[in-house]
């Protein structure tokens, strides 16, 4: 029986994370992946790198020592 192995998409290191989120973002996310058949775990990836990428840094407030 041959081993089964899950693809390595671009070719990236991943990392298992646990984090919590809102239960409607969750809904509304598993539902947009059903409709483009985009795996959940690659649509919230494929959202933070966005966010990331568009995030004014500008906008986020620094601590103050």
């Amino acid at each position: 029986m041959k081993e089964f192995k899950l693809p390595n998409l671009n070719n990236e290191k991943s990392v298992l994370k646990t984090i919590r989120l809102k239960y409607k973002t969750l809904q509304k996310i598993e539902e947009l992946s059903k409709q483009t058949n985009i795996s959940v775990n690659r649509l919230i990836n494929e959202c933070i790198e966005f966010a990331i990428n568009n995030l004014n840094t500008n906008d986020i407030k620094q601590d103050e020592k």
